[in-house]
């Protein structure tokens, strides 16, 4: 198979220069690559190194977006689910959600639901009765055609094993269905379809001038090989929270602010319950959390809703933010947490478009794409989105610059799979017995992590290996020259960071020292 991070001339004109390498950068890539458009992407660091690898890493619809009349936004995420699922099932998977009740729960909380509750019932104020939630799912199970996610049903938490780890007051409980993505891994895979359709992936690559000239852009870069000028006729602004910087510092444009930065803060404790569902809690102060089975023997708990002043590079998970998170969850757990349970955080600052909401966590999750043309040449502008929704964005995206690029292509990617996806969405076990049959001296849950990553993809990476030394130089935790090559030739890994926290997760086990030997090693090779 021939590696993807390569020399390649670029072309003297570009149909579409995309600048950031998140999710909705690489999704527009591939899509417009795939319609035959020439693409070029450039990131400033690596892929997903902000807010795409920092998510809760749910494709989900968002019910707690009901409560906002939110209904579009709604839709078209639960819509997106099964679609997303169909085509990415090593990265992404069914996950079934419980969600305990208490008769005596009030919630402080302004939504148009709460508003219109409060009006018409008085008496309810500050509640979400149970029969307004049985509704709301309701709805949720209807709204996206859902065929292959499992619909509500109540749990009696005194029976069910999900009572089990929680306090024995919540005896009931409702349980629905969403799903689990690997989210960097989601980013990196669409980069890697872009390229192998013919997009060009510039990772550690500043943009650090755009100016339209007779209708086309003339752009500058800085990356490893140096300074360039590349030309196109339309520049994508998919920065994610650094948009609004792009305008001010690349492009030149002043204008007034356009997105909200919301800090969204997470923490991970060992494994907190004994089954594989998770749990979705509300909070007094009307927000909610997740509680969700993390990496096989972890817990992940968020998120927080910061407004986010600084840098975005600079967010971190605050002592504030994780003592709130542990005080939320134990509020549910039967076992009160503590910052000891604590092994790791991580945040990511979410760009929502500014729609003058109150509150962070009233701030809107849809997205907005504005389509500009400066000095005659076409810029489109991206604000806000939310991961589920990133193909349909990209779709929206293609849709506004089709009149552009006469005869172009029409929408095609959805249900397509993305490299290593190619085999039925309930595939998995078999999959992961198949890759253990050829290769029986792999360890079983060695086969299964390297499914679960790479898919049907994890037998190129592996080849002709016939024991595990042929895997080369064994970094722990299952980690091996053979795969670290893999990601360094296909998948732009350059750093011990790019491996250990973004391509996998294998940071929360291996030691400081480890990652260090592993760094040393990428930078000799």
């Amino acid at each position: 198979m021939e590696a993807i991070v390569q020399h390649r001339t670029l072309p003297d004109l570009i149909d579409v220069f995309i600048i950031g390498g998140g999710i909705n950068g690489c999704g527009i890539a591939r899509d417009a690559a795939g319609r035959g458009l020439s693409v070029v992407l450039a990131e400033q660091a690596d892929l997903a190194q902000g807010t795409s690898s920092a998510s809760t890493k749910l494709f989900h619809g968002g019910l707690r977006y009901l409560e906002y009349f939110e209904f579009r936004l709604v839709r078209e995420a639960l819509e997106e689910r099964e679609t997303l699922l169909t085509a990415m099932p090593h990265i992404s998977w069914p996950m079934r959600f419980v969600l305990p009740l208490h008769p005596t729960m009030r919630f402080d909380t302004d939504t148009p639901a709460s508003r219109l509750m409060a009006r018409l019932l008085p008496w309810m104020k500050g509640r979400r009765p149970d029969w307004m939630i049985r509704l709301g799912l309701m709805m949720y199970d209807r709204m996206g055609g859902r065929r292959i996610l499992p619909a509500t049903r109540t749990l009696d938490l005194r029976q069910d094993p999900a009572g089990r780890a929680l306090r024995p007051e919540f005896t009931k409980a409702f349980e629905y269905s969403d799903c689990w993505v690997q989210d960097s891994r989601l980013v990196v895979l669409n980069a890697r379809d872009a390229a192998l359709r013919g997009a060009h992936i510039l990772t550690r690559t500043r943009v650090t001038s755009a100016v339209p000239e007779d209708g086309i852009w003339r752009i500058e870069t800085s990356g490893p090989d140096g300074r360039s000028v590349h030309r196109a006729r339309t520049l994508v602004n998919a920065g994610g929270p650094w948009v609004q910087n792009i305008l001010h510092d690349v492009v030149r444009e002043d204008r007034p602010t356009t997105i909200r930065l919301v800090r969204g803060s997470h923490i991970v404790t060992r494994r907190l319950f004994d089954h594989d569902r998770s749990y979705f809690f509300q909070g007094r102060d009307g927000r909610i959390i997740f509680a969700i089975p993390y990496e096989q023997d972890f817990t992940l708990i968020g998120t927080t809703d910061q407004d986010h002043t600084g840098t975005p590079s600079d967010a971190r998970c605050s002592a504030a933010e994780r003592d709130y998170l542990l005080a939320f969850a134990s509020t549910y757990f039967a076992r009160p947490l503590s910052a000891a349970d604590v092994v790791w955080t991580y945040s990511g600052v979410r760009p929502l478009y500014d729609d003058g909401a109150s509150s962070a966590t009233a701030a809107t999750r849809d997205y907005v794409l504005q389509l500009e043309h400066p000095g005659g040449a076409a810029l489109l502008n991206v604000f806000g989105g939310k991961i589920t929704t990133y193909r349909r964005l990209a779709e929206s995206a293609l849709t506004k610059l089709s009149p552009l690029y006469p005869g172009l292509r029409g929408n095609w990617t959805a249900g397509v799979p993305l490299p290593g996806g190619d085999f039925a969405h309930d595939g998995v076990p078999a999959l992961i017995a198949r890759l253990h049959a050829t290769y029986p001296w792999l360890g079983a849950d060695h086969a299964a992590r390297l499914i679960r990553h790479y898919g049907t993809d994890s037998f190129a990476l592996l080849g002709t290996a016939g024991s595990f030394a042929d895997l080369g130089r064994d970094f722990g935790a299952t980690l091996t020259e053979a795969e670290v090559r893999w990601l360094m030739r296909h998948e732009w890994a350059h750093t011990a960071d790019d491996v250990v926290w973004r391509r996998t997760r294998l940071g929360l086990r291996l030691l400081p020292g480890q990652i260090a030997a592993l760094g040393s090693w990428m930078q000799s090779e």
